[in-house]
């Protein structure tokens, strides 16, 4: 059973995903919320798998809270997805860095949406498509500061292959037919690269692959 926390100030939007994640039977929402520090009290009594965090919201804004949750090893086992509009690419990279798993925008389709919360429940980076070419062009490509304490000397050839491929939205069983290798032997290699990068999950090693000059935006 996947265990998801809803947090979003307005609740039209809570009520809408719980609809749609109510209807399905390995999915339970332990708990709501309107504001970070709610969040952040209910992260820390249910344990949820899943935290769908909106980024925008009085109290502390969703960015914070997720930067809170990164930092408390108790918590690392839950997976924040960050909820978000066109129109704030800013907010989204920050909560990449800040340890989110990744994002959806909020008109994705249902099916799409309930396929994302599988997805993170596992670990997964969910970069959402429409958003990631803008975000990755304006924001990326841009040097500063790799948001890890790893080197990329540290990594071999091969995980640096799986990384690379890992930041251009590849799957574990892409990354192995890319490669020729098993899924298992690409997820080993993908876990790897996280602890010698100091990451906290897939999507802040993309993140890191970006930064570090690692890959390039297509086309830039």
């Amino acid at each position: 059973m996947i265990r998801v926390l809803l947090v979003d100030d307005q609740p039209l939007i809570r009520s809408g995903f719980r609809a749609l994640l109510d209807l399905e039977d390995d999915i339970e929402v332990v708990a709501q919320a309107a504001d970070g520090e709610e969040c952040l009290a209910l992260v820390k009594e249910f344990l949820p798998d899943v935290a769908l965090v909106d980024i925008q919201m009085p109290v502390m804004d969703g960015i914070e809270a997720t930067r809170r949750i990164a930092a408390d090893p108790e918590l690392a086992g839950v997976h924040v997805v960050m909820l978000t509009n066109y129109g704030m690419d800013e907010y989204v990279f920050d909560a990449l860095r800040a340890g989110a798993a990744g994002f959806l925008v909020k008109d994705i389709l249902p099916e799409d949406f309930l396929h994302s919360v599988r997805v993170a429940a596992r670990g997964d980076a969910l970069l959402a498509p429409a958003v990631t070419r803008r975000l990755i062009d304006r924001y990326v490509s841009q040097p500063s500061p790799a948001l890890t304490g790893g080197r990329l000397d540290e990594l071999t050839d091969r995980e640096r292959e799986t990384v690379a491929l890992a930041a251009h939205g590849l799957s574990n069983d892409e990354i192995a037919r890319r490669l020729v290798i098993s899924p298992a032997t690409a997820k080993t290699h993908i876990n790897r690269a996280m602890a010698k990068l100091h990451a906290r999950d897939r999507a802040q090693l993309v993140v890191f692959a970006y930064e570090s000059g690692l890959v390039t935006p297509r086309g830039a």
